[in-house]
């Protein structure tokens, strides 16, 4: 028998040993990726009530990425990107990007971030656009307050209004510009600094079909031509199936991602193939999508089958023969599909 005294050694030891491991693992995370984004929390609490926008929220993106975010209202998303624009702190977790951790910056270096490692683009025009300059000074004034000097601020800012197609705006206030020419404007306001990240929140979500698609242009080339990683939230399903990966956000939790890459048919022509997969965190957790929920009539338990290549989930159900004759799982050999003895696979 261990005595008391020595076991109590033993287990501090034992506790020990598992933080540091802990830490090993939160430090390897998300390595080399520009965006990490691990067990996010956010808690808001006002006249006695708290919200939790999210919810342990785990994301990485890698630097050259366009991606596309999308969820409903609620959900999270405009939290996460106040939080990745430095304008707001997250409760818990950690926040990295190029590899600052945003919840540790002070002021001076908070400021600092927002000026050089960062660009915004809101949905509304006026909140990306001072009124009462022009397209060139708007562009300009963020390399002025970076101590940029006067010469390289004129050549850049007009470099940056032609790679987005509104030169011809150059001495026009917003005022004097459409919707599409004050977004594109914007763009190349939030990019004068070249900053690693570009954060774009439903940019196109006052423009109408065409419009949106010129601004969405102007995103991809801010990504190819200029090499900032872009993140955008968007309801609009044009959007958000132009770029290659789409991450849904559900309760404040990553909960799907849709990824996609081109292929060539039989006949050579270019085809777009999409997948959605859900997400499984570290903690071992999946959001499963509400649609198939709803259709199954799983609610509070589910019973899980680990099978060959796959893990069936089942709702929680009296045994016996299911509604329309077929068996449920442990029933007999008709279980599942052609009486193979197989849970029926469902895949995400």
């Amino acid at each position: 028998m261990v005595p008391a005294e020595a076991a109590v050694p033993a287990a501090a030891s034992g506790i020990a040993e598992l933080g540091a491991e802990a830490r090993r693992a939160r430090a390897s995370y998300g390595e080399g990726a520009l965006v990490v984004c691990d067990q996010v929390v956010r808690i808001y609490s006002g006249a006695g009530i708290e919200v939790q926008a999210l919810q342990g929220l785990d994301l990485l993106i890698e630097e050259g990425e366009l991606v596309a975010m999308v969820g409903a209202s609620g959900s999270g998303k405009s939290t996460l990107m106040n939080i990745l624009a430095g304008l707001d702190t997250p409760t818990a977790g950690r926040v990295k990007v190029a590899g600052q951790d945003l919840g540790a910056l002070g002021a001076r270096e908070r400021l600092a971030y927002r000026r050089r490692q960062v660009g915004f683009v809101w949905q509304q025009a006026s909140r990306n656009l001072l009124p009462y300059l022009t397209a060139r000074q708007n562009v300009a004034t963020p390399m002025r307050l970076s101590g940029v000097d006067r010469g390289r601020r004129a050549s850049l800012s007009m470099e940056l209004l032609e790679v987005f197609g509104v030169a011809h705006c150059a001495n026009r206030t917003p005022s004097g510009m459409s919707g599409g020419e004050q977004q594109r404007a914007a763009i190349a306001t939030a990019l004068a600094n070249l900053p690693r990240l570009l954060l774009a929140d439903e940019p196109t979500g006052e423009l109408d079909s065409q419009t949106a698609q010129e601004v969405f242009a102007a995103l991809q080339t801010a990504n190819t031509e200029l090499g900032a990683t872009v993140l955008v939230v968007t309801h609009d399903p044009a959007v958000s199936a132009q770029v290659r990966r789409t991450v849904a956000i559900r309760d404040g939790r990553t909960s799907t991602e849709t990824l996609r890459h081109d292929t060539a048919d039989d006949l050579g022509n270019a085809v777009r193939h999409a997948v959605e997969y859900a997400v499984l965190d570290r903690a071992g957790r999946v959001q499963l999508p509400r649609e198939m929920i709803e259709e199954h009539q799983m609610r509070d338990l589910v019973r899980l089958e680990s099978e060959r290549d796959h893990i069936g989930v089942w709702a929680d159900q009296p045994a016996g023969p299911a509604p329309g004759g077929q068996n449920r799982p442990g029933d007999g050999p008709a279980d599942g599909p052609a009486g193979t003895g197989q849970p029926e696979r469902r895949s995400q």
